[in-house]
């Protein structure tokens, strides 16, 4: 700990820029390593996910990372739920130069200001289930009600519930000043286009029932939701230990550590929230092993979102105690991504209060070379298997949870 003048302390945290993995006594042939990851009943080649970002990830590029032998994650409430065809939409978008912020910003609200078509997400989902790849659904907090059962009929391997920031446990009097006596049940506000609870939108508000047509449905209850699914849920992000507790509690079969992609300086910018990674994966793998003991042996993975620009940042997160690692600004250069050379996630078209901007990141490579080489470019933006086999080869672990125990330094 230490003091901030005379009245407060905070601990000191680390960023994944200032810890190094340290090598041990012995290495590894690299053909004798097991990078292979297994969540629920799903096994992976190797622990990455990509992030449901729309300059990442379209029906075609989840389906490429599947086949590849990783985990694709489509965004529910994207381009590909708004539009039949968003190729204009991502054209006009590149057509915007790198540093004309603002612009780009506006255009991304315009654009995500289209209403969700829940057919459109019913069509992109069997779309990929019917690849026969692994694959994954992601919402909002706040439209999870409206379009999970959406994707627990799309047969989608697991449910992803990502925010900013997430928590087990919501406090709002809107909410309590509209809720109903104790013991009757607040009947769901309906929607036409959706026939249910609530819908998205390209507000950045939940779709509900407009305030003067009586109560609206409180906020998301995540441990009595998931009590509920067939489908196993990740969710996220979080940072620190009691939440990342918390939200295990809650049934998760993996946790998000970290703000995601482009959302972790602006979110620090705009709302003045940050926890470095390296100390919020540590942090959260601490949840993890407590929580093991504490419910008897259920293991809750953990997955580092956020601030994942290269190879090196990848390992770290993994030696950290990350199981697995969710990443979009290396598969945003790829030939492949819808992006077209930038990058944005969520965060960056809300209506009222953007926290994210749109990135200019070039290409690089095609996905496969992205993930599984060859690199034609030495600063750990391609290859990231290759490169990750490497490093457990170099420091002499031969599978990802052996991994885990990598001595580290403070550099």
């Amino acid at each position: 700990m230490v003091d901030i003048g005379r009245s407060k302390r905070a601990e000191k945290a680390y960023s994944f820029d200032e810890v190094a993995i340290v090598p041990s006594r012995r290495t590894r042939g690299i053909d004798d390593v097991d990078v292979a990851w297994k969540i629920d009943a799903v096994t992976l080649d190797f622990p990455l996910i990509a992030a449901p970002m729309d300059s990442v990830m379209s029906p075609a590029t989840v389906i490429a990372m599947g086949e590849l032998g990783g985990l694709g994650v489509l965004n529910c409430e994207g381009l590909w739920g708004r539009y039949e065809d968003p190729s204009s939409c991502l054209a006009q978008l590149a057509e915007i130069p790198e540093k004309r912020e603002r612009e780009a910003t506006v255009k991304l609200q315009e654009i995500y200001a289209a209403p969700l078509r829940p057919e459109l997400v019913r069509d992109r989902l069997a779309e990929i289930h019917a690849s026969g790849v692994p694959f994954a659904a992601a919402v909002s907090p706040k439209n999870a009600e409206a379009l999970t059962p959406l994707v627990a009929a799309s047969g989608a391997d697991f449910l992803v519930i990502r925010g900013t920031t997430v928590s087990a446990e919501h406090i709002s009097t809107q909410y309590d000043a509209q809720a109903e006596p104790a013991g009757t049940s607040q009947p769901p506000a309906q929607d036409k286009r959706f026939g249910s609870q609530s819908s998205p939108s390209g507000t950045g508000q939940p779709l509900t029932k407009d305030k003067r047509s009586g109560p609206q449905p409180g906020p998301l209850d995540l441990k009595q939701f998931i009590k509920t699914l067939d489908v196993p849920v990740i969710a996220g992000g979080c940072a620190n230990y009691h939440t990342a507790l918390h939200l295990m509690r809650s049934g998760v079969v993996g946790v998000l550590v970290g703000f995601g992609g482009g959302a972790r300086r602006a979110t620090r910018n705009v709302l003045g929230i940050e926890v470095p990674m390296a100390t919020a994966v540590s942090d959260v793998a601490a949840a993890r092993r407590d929580y093991l003991d504490e419910s008897g042996g259920r293991y809750v993975h953990v997955i580092a979102d956020g601030s994942l620009g290269d190879s090196g940042d990848i390992a770290k997160a993994l030696a950290l105690g990350a199981d697995a690692a969710m990443i979009g600004v290396p598969l945003a250069r790829s030939v492949e991504a819808p992006g077209l050379g930038f990058h944005w996630g969520p965060e960056a078209w809300h209506a009222t209060l953007p926290r994210g901007l749109r990135a200019h990141v070039d290409t690089y490579g095609t996905l496969r070379e992205i993930l599984l080489g060859p690199a034609s470019i030495a600063n750990g933006s391609m290859n990231l298997v290759g490169a990750l086999r490497r490093t457990l080869a170099s420091t002499g672990y031969d599978d990802l949870k052996h991994f885990q125990r990598a001595d580290l330094v403070v550099v």
